[in-house]
């Protein structure tokens, strides 16, 4: 008697909702306290610390509705055998369209746009709800609806221009067969991941995004004293308009080697009290890259990302593990998706330990403006600016 994968995973998926909803139901309580932690007295006032709270209440409502729904339509999904009847509709779709449905890859992206719609469909209520209600009763919306709509049109083009590219060339190079197939995918996912992380500021962020160099002035200067001081080989400095969706701030650096770009949210200036300010923020992301953690980051998910094709290779072929879920034939796009949910524990298990991995390299990081360039203070300051001007926002 063949093992039941199919139930295997979602009697997994069940228990995980439960476990991690007790999690977020004690959390939940916690921020229900009405009192201000005795950390914050003196720093964060009484009103202020309530208008956190019940941000903070309102997300983890929605939180609770969101993953109910998720569970619900996900164990739907995969109990019900959904999946199997969803490829056998797209075959006819695809020969409705006029083209070879035996084809495998024309085949495939016949599901895959079938998915995408219904994806677009079941998240839409629960991206609106978040942005235009929740978002907005706490002063952190500043985007239109029709914004909103743009950004997801631009991002549905996006993937049909960039996506039947890719998944063409995984599915030849898994139809192609070899002893080293774990090597020749991690080796194309290797190169695509390169790729996206050199075109995607320079080609996709623009479309969603306005940069523009940061202006001469001792922000600028101070910025490029501060790389030049950890030798980090800064190019280009630009600042981005985040202000036309969000009230939320941030700061991030790419690039390769040594052409390296830093981009700061229009926001994060705005809400700083000097420059300072700017450059404590930056200076503790620059610690990341001067302690590595960049590179320990991007090793660990080659590594894991070799041991995932590993282990599909081990079981592609596995025609128990297909019919569990309820397939009578073995597509290499549905043998990946099917593999993904058998390792949906081992995925827990890593993503926990990832996770404290990610908290290390925080706290490594938090001591860095202070220990290298004496901006602790500074950083410190732009923490309680941010809870008044930024969290705290009406």
């Amino acid at each position: 008697m063949a093992f039941p994968y199919m139930e295997a995973v979602v009697g997994f998926m069940i228990f995980m909702y439960f476990f991690e909803t007790y999690l977020d139901i004690r959390q939940h309580k916690a921020l229900k306290l009405p009192t201000l932690p005795k950390t914050l007295e003196g720093v964060i006032s009484q009103d202020k610390f309530l208008k956190s709270r019940a941000y903070s209440l309102d997300k983890s409502y929605f939180h609770f509705v969101h993953e109910f729904v998720t569970i619900v339509m996900d164990s739907t999904i995969l109990y019900f055998r959904v999946l199997p009847w969803f490829w056998k509709k797209s075959e006819h779709l695809v020969t409705l369209v006029g083209l070879n449905a035996e084809n495998e890859i024309l085949h495939t992206l016949g599901f895959l746009a079938g998915v995408m719609i219904w994806s677009q469909i079941t998240d839409l209520p629960f991206s609106l709800y978040s942005t235009f209600v929740i978002e907005a009763r706490h002063g952190f919306n500043k985007q239109t609806i029709w914004l909103f709509f743009r950004d997801m049109i631009k991002g549905m083009l996006i993937a049909i221009v960039i996506g039947p590219p890719i998944v063409a060339a995984i599915i030849v190079i898994v139809q192609k067969g070899s002893p080293y197939l774990a090597i020749y995918l991690w080796g194309f996912m290797l190169v695509l991941s390169l790729v996206m992380m050199t075109i995607y500021p320079v080609l996709i962020a623009p479309l969603f995004n306005k940069f523009t160099p940061l202006p001469d002035g001792t922000l600028r200067e101070k910025i490029e004293k501060l790389a030049a001081s950890l030798k980090f080989p800064l190019k280009k400095l630009f600042v981005v308009d985040g202000s036309t969706r969000s009230s939320h701030s941030n700061a991030y650096m790419y690039g390769f080697f040594k052409n390296k770009r830093i981009v700061l949210y229009d926001t994060l200036i705005q809400q700083c009290k000097n420059d300072d300010e700017v450059v404590a923020v930056i200076a503790h992301e620059l610690g990341h890259w001067k302690l590595n953690h960049t590179v320990y980051s991007f090793v660990a998910v080659q590594v894991l990302t070799l041991l995932q094709f590993g282990g599909y290779t081990l079981v592609r072929n596995s025609s128990d593990l297909f019919r569990s879920f309820g397939f009578d034939t073995q597509p290499v796009l549905i043998g990946l998706i099917i593999f993904q949910h058998t390792v949906i524990p081992i995925q827990h298990l890593v993503s926990f330990g990832l996770n404290l991995v990610s908290r290390s390299f925080e706290f490594q990081v938090t001591p860095f403006p202070y220990s290298a360039l004496c901006y602790m203070l500074h950083l410190i300051d732009f923490l309680i600016v941010t809870f008044r001007r930024r969290i705290y926002q009406p």
